[in-house]
């Protein structure tokens, strides 16, 4: 069976120069969790909700044990109230980010002549989720695990 039997051919894209927030719209909307990113017609990287939510990285404090001193008693709700302020930016420049600042790239690829065997060995190699489908260079289709079980289904 050829990948091209199993390919969802509506394929949601988005630009590298879109702001990731649309990006984060895209994959809620549609309920997906990855969408190629295409410039001038060409797959140029994937972004994934993964990529989305490591924006959100607030560095963890410390576990070790500490005694405060009386100073420190009074420092410590302001430290809290920093890191909060800290996290709270964070969050306001996720969404005014480039997609091409969090995509993957370089992004594994699949041809529509690819068999199902060829694409789903490659998946499990690389552990990806998602597989962009290609047709002389050009986006034609996503493939996904889901898709894969289901050829896998339809062949026995």
């Amino acid at each position: 069976m050829q990948i091209k039997e199993i390919m969802t051919t509506d394929v949601i894209i988005c630009s590298p120069d879109d702001p990731v927030k649309h990006a984060a719209l895209l994959l809620r909307e549609h309920k997906i969790s990855g969408i190629p990113v295409v410039k001038d017609g060409r797959v140029v990287g994937m972004v994934t909700g993964s990529d989305i939510l490591k924006l959100l990285q607030v560095p963890e404090k410390s576990s070790q044990l500490w005694l405060p001193s009386p100073f420190e008693v009074i420092e410590i709700p302001l430290r809290e109230l920093i890191s909060w302020e800290e996290a709270k930016h964070a969050l306001e420049d996720v969404g005014s980010k480039k997609v091409s600042d969090v995509m993957s790239s370089p992004v594994l690829t699949a041809d529509v002549s690819d068999s199902l065997e060829t694409v789903a060995s490659r998946m499990v190699k690389h552990t990806i989720n998602r597989m962009p489908v290609l047709d002389k260079g050009k986006l034609v289709g996503i493939v996904t695990r889901q898709d894969i079980i289901y050829g896998m289904a339809l062949a026995t």
